[in-house]
């Protein structure tokens, strides 16, 4: 303790010299790998000398003997740490083997990404989506996905579990510490430079011999070319007529010749052709006429028609509309079979477009047109009822082909059209009469009630004002139902406000059904039907008559109204 009471003794400035020519020599840092020599071990830890520090770090034995380190553990032997903090709160240094293993392959696998260079590893477990890859050198752990593992589909990868071999790195997350490798890009490499040879040979233009089908896609067909290459047919290019999958037209093994359309070879893939190697069925379609018939073959049967073949190579468009004259919602898979031969008449033939709609009902008579000719207009025939809805019936004339509209409006003069149609039911029979055709829109239309006697005819010898007779039906509090006599089938109602003069009188309780009364025509619209009739109005012109003819206040005594006298003692007094 003596050398600190001088500071200016040359033993302390010895030992200052000393000091601090040591600690300018060594570079300390928190997050640094640092080297530690073993200088002392007990049965649970490990003491390292690293120089300046000021105290011994400790590791943990089965820290070391997890890492693989058994070896090591012997006094002088060097290992690597990760410095984690110079001073706890316990003034203890913190130091991790593990990491620092763990730092240090990470930064080589970083080295290898950027080299890109391969690495040796072993595919220790499957996960979901691929394996989990384990780097021999650092023991750091990789992803394989799936899809990386060998460049053909594998149904058992067992014997490539644990087995030492190369990966390519592909992907590397430094913020997250995730690496994502390929065994499949390191299997291509090796196969890149022959493949490049071979693709080299062919040249556009050129004729395949012989191609072996491989497989099928949504987009086409692999051949296999004397076992060295694989090309594609894209499905466009298998046939001139419409190929929906490759299956349509070939089968696994079968042997087609090809011609070589492109050649890529960056990529290097080879496209071929089947159809290119026969002509184009569409150079000589002049030979078709529009509106003739014409024998065509079902390929494929759809939702909203079929696809029919003219020849080889020259499909057709066969639409639903073009199906049935009859049936709105056709459906060709339930009228044909593949393969089937039917009639068609080729209604469009579109050059640039390539296409060419044919029908299938033209094939056929109009059972329209059949209908106007066997039943004109006006024309009174019996019919079944084979449908009905809402507001109308369908029936059915004879035995033709088609449904006429018969509505509930056409059913009655005289009742309620809705309530009418109720009591029809499928497979009544009922007399119609033709009322309108329709050919090209496919439409009929026939009447019930044309077939009788128009009530309404009653009054086509009448006129407003005139009286006729009627017989009340029934009455109610806002007036009377009553109907003529003399042959008309037609009620109608006499509002209260029309049944008398006075309002004292305007009582329908003075009637209870069956007698009859003289009433007035107050309105007659022939183009609406209509008809109003009225009481009141019958009065009014019986009083006015009355007034014409008799001048006296007594002559109107013997007359039924109560207010005539009255009325004439005015007209008096108005002649003076």
């Amino acid at each position: 303790m003596e050398i600190y009471k001088d500071l200016s003794n040359p033993t302390f400035k010895e030992f200052e010299q000393l000091l601090n020519g040591q600690l300018s020599k060594v570079n300390i840092e928190e997050g640094k790998i640092i080297e530690g020599k073993i200088n002392k071990i007990t049965e649970k830890f490990v003491f390292l000398f690293v120089e300046g520090l000021k105290s011994e770090p400790v590791l943990d034995i089965n820290e070391l003997k997890s890492m693989g380190l058994q070896d090591k553990i012997k006094i002088g032997e060097k290992i690597s740490v990760l410095l984690e903090k110079i001073e706890d709160k316990n003034g203890e240094v913190l130091v991790s083997a593990l990491k620092a293993h763990k730092i240090k392959g990470w930064d080589k696998l970083v080295k290898a990404y950027e080299n890109n260079e391969p690495i040796m590893g072993k595919i220790t477990s499957k996960c979901k989506g691929g394996c989990i890859v384990e780097h021999i050198e650092t023991g750091s752990l990789m992803f394989l996905p799936g899809s990386q593992i060998s460049d053909k589909p594998l149904k058992d990868i067992s014997h490539l579990m644990n087995e030492p071999q190369k990966f390519a790195l592909i992907k590397l997350d430094k913020v997250r510490g995730n690496a994502c490798v390929s065994r499949r890009e390191i299997l291509s490499s090796f196969k890149k430079e022959d493949k490049a040879k071979i693709v080299s040979k062919y040249k556009v233009g050129d004729i395949i011999k012989g191609a072996e089908v491989k497989g099928f896609s949504n987009f086409g067909c692999f051949f296999n070319v004397k076992g060295e290459i694989d090309v594609l047919v894209h499905l466009q290019e298998l046939s001139y007529s419409r190929v929906d999958h490759p299956d349509q037209v070939l089968e696994i093994g079968q042997k087609s010749d090809l011609k070589v359309i492109s050649v890529d070879n960056e990529k290097l893939q080879v496209g071929c052709s089947i159809k290119q190697l026969s002509k184009d069925p569409f150079e000589h379609i002049d030979n078709y006429e529009l509106n003739k018939i014409y024998k065509a073959k079902i390929m494929k049967l759809t939702d909203f028609g079929a696809f029919c073949e003219l020849e080889p190579g020259l499909t057709t468009l066969l639409h639903s509309s073009e199906l049935s004259w009859t049936k709105k919602n056709a459906s060709a898979k339930k009228m044909f079979k593949l393969h089937q031969e039917i009639n068609v008449i080729i209604q469009e033939i579109d050059k640039e477009k390539r296409r060419v709609a044919v029908s299938y009902r033209l094939t056929h008579e109009n059972p329209y047109e059949t209908f106007l000719k066997k039943f004109p207009i006006d024309t009174i025939c019996d019919s079944e009822v084979i449908n009905k809805n809402e507001y109308a019936l369908f029936v059915k004339i004879e035995d033709v082909d088609v449904e006429a509209f018969l509505h509930c409006n056409d059913l009655t003069f005289l009742n309620n059209g809705e309530e009418e149609l109720g009591k029809y039911k499928k497979g009544d029979k009922i007399k119609v009469k033709v009322l309108e055709i329709k050919p090209s829109e496919q439409k009929i239309r026939v009447g019930h009630r044309q077939t009788q006697k128009d009530p309404f005819d009653f009054f086509n010898d009448k006129e407003i004002n005139q009286t006729i007779t009627v017989k009340v039906i029934a009455t109610d509090n806002k007036g009377l139902t009553v109907r003529p006599e003399g042959g008309c089938e037609m009620d109608f109602h006499i509002k209260k406000s029309d049944i008398a003069i006075n309002s004292a009188d305007a009582r329908p309780s003075r009637w209870t059904g069956g007698e009859k009364l003289d009433v007035a025509i107050k309105d007659l619209q022939f183009d609406k039907r209509k008809v109003s009739l009225s009481i009141k109005l019958l009065e009014e012109i019986e009083k006015k008559e009355a007034l014409e003819k008799y001048g006296s206040e007594g002559s109107g005594k013997n007359l039924p109204f109560s207010s005539l006298s009255e009325d004439l003692k005015k007209k008096e007094e108005d002649k003076e």
